[in-house]
């Protein structure tokens, strides 16, 4: 495979593996997205690329040559029930035929690319770690046919990390969490890698160290505890903890944050703001000069990694702004993926294979495949770890304070007086937790139209 790589991708939104790749001179060729706002974007950003729209017209467009079959292929298609067997037999659940379309494209693409006397494809796929949980076993259908099997592989249960050997793909797969990449927000994917019989996704995202990540950020974990100071890496905030310089000023402006990381971005973000969890948690405010408001575009977009105001088009609403990036991905994780096929790809003439196999037992599956379920990290030797946790082997802090805007914040961000008080009622109805420290200035300026009449 050549070192300037080509690629495609569907589900394209705003375009996040664009600047992921373009690091390393990747070429994009095409992608596909049908949603207006996003389409919007990619026109102003990326008006040489063209959108090839409805993905489900791709396969037939590759095979007769309307549309080039890239060196790499990305996507993050919705991952509903279906069923590979019913779909061997063209009878497709409807629900899940965007996965099957993504299936069919990386099939035709590698169709072309054979009869071009060139490599498979690199394959990557993202979508949420619930997939791996889903009832109608949607991943085991999904892996199965990116491998090549005519049937569903099945376990008792999918973990988080894992290698598939197939007839025609190899595919690895690894949960990743934003928060360690640079990005002060908790975002859990799953990224799913593949390509042909000569190409090793799990020398790529999988690490390989001589330290075991997880006990070291673990034993971090705890020497912060025991300075009693607030730290990345914990779910929530536990009682022995302090959070410390959670005030500070920038730009002579005061700020407040509540916690030290976002919960996971979404995309109804700025319809819901102040109904559910991030109204309680904290995760989704800032203080700002005392008063409490939501996070705005541009601190969303840095919460993806994007660029400022990448997002700010003609045509624009806060709303699609918010939709867009919530549904986007993490532009630092695709942007280490990337970095790490790069390197594979340039040391592939002699590239040292490192044999994990013997450090674990394969699966037993209904196919009798070669797979291999991964629990974060396991010894391959007495020097030597393998890293498939949701933390990279060398991770990147950062908090909510490096992403605040300072000036130019509209008005409309900010809670009033009267939605304190909305929110400070459903919390004691619902008998819900709060973050303390938005609790009490919550509190605080719910009392402010009070104290003006009493004055």
């Amino acid at each position: 495979m050549k070192e300037k790589l080509t690629f495609g991708s569907v589900c394209s939104g705003i375009e996040a593996s664009q600047l992921a790749f373009a690091t390393f001179g990747y070429e994009q060729l095409w992608s596909s997205e049908i949603a207006e706002f996003p389409s919007k974007v990619l026109n102003h950003h990326y008006p040489d690329i063209p959108n090839l729209g409805d993905m489900t017209e791709l396969p037939e467009m590759i095979l007769q040559g309307k549309v080039q079959a890239p060196d790499l292929f990305c996507g993050g298609t919705p991952c509903q029930a279906f069923s590979l067997a019913g779909w061997k037999n063209g009878l497709a659940d409807k629900r899940g035929q965007l996965t099957i379309t993504f299936i069919e494209i990386a099939n035709a693409i590698d169709e072309i690319r054979e009869k071009e006397e060139k490599d498979r494809s690199i394959i990557l796929w993202e979508n949420v770690e619930g997939v791996l949980n889903d009832r109608t076993n949607a991943f085991g259908n999904f892996i199965a046919g990116l491998a090549g099997f005519d049937d569903e592989i099945k376990v008792n249960k999918w973990t988080k990390s894992g290698y598939l050997e197939g007839p025609s793909r190899n595919v690895a797969w690894r949960v990743i969490d934003a928060k360690h990449f640079g990005l002060p927000q908790q975002r859990k994917r799953l990224y799913v890698l593949a390509g042909g019989k000569d190409f090793r996704p799990d020398q790529v995202l999988f690490e390989f160290d001589t330290r075991n990540i997880v006990t070291t950020l673990k034993t971090k974990k705890q020497d912060k505890l025991n300075e009693n100071v607030f730290n990345l890496f914990s779910e929530s905030t536990p009682k022995k903890e302090k959070i410390v310089e959670n005030v500070f000023y920038k730009d002579n402006t005061k700020f407040e944050i509540f916690r030290e990381y976002t919960d996971c971005l979404y995309a109804a973000y700025g319809t819901k703001w102040n109904g559910n969890a991030a109204a309680y948690n904290g995760s989704l405010y800032i203080a700002q000069e005392d008063r409490i408001r939501r996070l705005t575009p541009l601190e969303c977009e840095r919460l993806m990694g994007f660029p400022d105001n990448y997002t700010s088009v003609n045509g624009n609403s806060h709303t699609n702004r918010y939709q867009a990036i919530g549904n986007s991905w993490a532009v630092p994780v695709v942007k280490w993926i990337g970095c790490q096929i790069d390197n594979f790809l340039k040391q592939k003439a002699n590239q040292e294979i490192t044999c994990w196999y013997k450090s674990t037992k394969k699966t037993s599956n209904n196919l009798d495949a070669d797979l291999f379920l991964l629990d974060n990290v396991i010894s391959i030797s007495q020097k030597l770890y393998l890293n498939s946790s949701a933390i990279p082997n060398v991770p990147i802090e950062s908090t909510i304070k490096d992403i605040v805007q300072v000036d130019n914040v509209p008005e409309k961000f900010y809670l009033s007086p009267q939605a304190c008080r909305g929110i400070l009622r459903r919390k004691a109805e619902r008998n819900m937790k709060m973050n303390a420290q938005l609790e009490k200035l919550m509190t605080e300026i719910s009392l402010i139209e009070k104290k003006l009449i009493e004055a």
